[in-house]
């Protein structure tokens, strides 16, 4: 039988961790929690096992092994990322069900025109702005792609086309890549955010993180990829035929109306000081009541996807685990020794803290690595000279700009629905990412200083 790569990495991490765990080198307190970061990077990097699954298993070890204590082992489970998701996943499930995301992409597409680049500019805005009203990237694809084929074949892009892929990969891309950049949108932001409120006690909240990350890493960057496609997979449209649509249900009416109202609060948590996970929550409960909501027990149990929160709070006590066992120091230590981080030097610490984030997540995908580095966090400000904020922040410049797709799941999700291949999405990722280190970057680094983050 033949064994690929990532089994074959999958088996490595396997491997190594056993031999640490077996040998315990130096110091010995902080091998278990070593042990249990390598084979859960490895899982997770390689997907040998369903992400959810290897969470279970680092928790089981973890309280077999007496690793750290069971407040510390479980702390992901009480963080508030987890019920953000919760909400995000109910409001994911309602917005497919009473067709209201269907609606409102269709409706957009009136403004697309009949040239391939307002096609691929129309589809990259739509996923964008649902990230503003449906805080699950997942749920963006798995919404969205559908809409994206029925758009493709009425503009006559045929399976195999660029047209087509192009069409894909905008859906794919213009719902996850710029979302990075909206707090709730996205499983790494809330991992982040879950990690640094835990260990630090720092909050996020909407606004700063809107106004820190959307000019650059969302607006610029959708920019970006807007050309990428339209040139690197060049088509031409026709003539699409205009849907007749029905009436707008009652039903989409009070959810478009909730959207509205827990967008408002969440992006005026600044203000009133409630967590966008309790404003999620909240939302949920509202549609899961009896008679009144819009997700019945069936739709529920169904279509929920609890393995999600099982992952992230899987990598949020992974994260804390390291940091309670001291080997968080240990990786700073050598961290530090490669990228000679120095008080006087701010654009060499923004870029090489942006460079430890990006191939973090080669190795651990985007959703384990800000577990890893947030417990870095205070080593890294003690060396750099830059605030908590800024460090903590620097991680979104990483995990929003993957290499390669295997790193984020839902993108893996939306090339496999669109039927494209993986080949597409590869290019286009090491594009993106290439232009996002020489172009995007500099230009962060200039806005931030205006913010005055650096």
């Amino acid at each position: 039988m033949r064994v690929s790569i990532s089994q074959g990495i999958a088996i490595l991490a396997l491997a190594a961790a056993m031999v640490i765990a077996l040998i315990r080198p130096e110091p010995t307190a902080q091998a278990p929690a070593l042990a249990l970061a390598v084979m859960c990077v490895g899982l997770w990097a390689t997907g040998a096992l369903p992400e959810y699954l290897t969470a279970l298993i680092l928790l089981t070890l973890a309280m077999i092994g007496n690793v750290a204590p069971g407040a510390i082992v479980f702390s992901g489970f009480q963080s508030p990322a987890l019920w953000l998701i919760l909400g995000g996943l109910v409001m994911g499930v309602a917005v497919r069900s009473t067709g209201l995301g269907e609606r409102v992409a269709q409706n957009m597409t009136r403004w697309f025109g009949a040239s391939y680049w307002g096609v691929i500019a129309g589809v990259c805005g739509v996923g964008t702005l649902l990230g503003f009203c449906m805080p699950s990237s997942m749920g963006r694809v798995v919404l969205l792609m559908p809409i994206a084929l029925s758009l493709a074949d009425g503009y006559g892009f045929q399976p195999g086309s660029k047209g087509r892929t192009g069409v894909v990969l905008a859906a794919a891309f213009g719902s996850h890549v710029s979302t990075f950049s909206i707090l709730p949108a996205n499983v790494p932001n809330v991992v982040l955010a879950g990690a640094a409120e835990s260990l630090y006690h720092f909050t996020f909240t909407y606004a700063r993180y809107l106004l820190v990350h959307f000019p650059v890493l969302g607006l610029l960057k959708i920019l970006i990829v807007i050309p990428l496609i339209v040139l690197g997979w060049p088509d031409t449209p026709k003539a699409f035929q205009q849907q007749t649509y029905k009436p707008i249900t009652p039903q989409e009416k009070g959810l478009s109306a909730l959207l509205i109202i827990a967008l408002g609060l969440w992006a005026t948590d600044a203000i009133h000081h409630i967590s966008p996970a309790w404003i999620s929550m909240a939302a949920g409960i509202l549609l899961l009541l009896p008679r009144v909501g819009l997700v019945d027990t069936k739709a529920f149990n169904s279509q929920i996807n609890f393995g999600s929160m099982f992952y992230v709070g899987g990598v949020i006590s992974l994260g804390a685990i390291v940091n309670q066992s001291g080997l968080g120091e240990r990786l700073a230590d050598y961290i530090l020794a490669i990228v000679h981080l120095q008080p006087d030097q701010p654009f060499g610490n923004f870029m090489g803290l942006s460079v430890i984030g990006t191939v973090m997540c080669m190795l651990a995908t985007l959703t384990a690595a800000p577990a890893i580095l947030t417990p870095l966090a205070g080593h890294i400000v003690q060396a750099s000279g830059l605030s908590l904020e800024t460090v903590l922040n620097s991680q979104v410049l990483g995990f929003s700009n993957p290499l390669l797709p295997y790193e984020s799941p839902p993108l893996v999700v939306a090339v496999a629905l669109g039927g494209i291949g993986m080949g597409s999405a590869q290019k286009l990722c090491l594009w993106i990412a290439l232009l996002t280190m020489l172009v995007l970057w500099p230009l962060d680094f200039l806005w931030w200083r205006i913010l005055g983050l650096l």
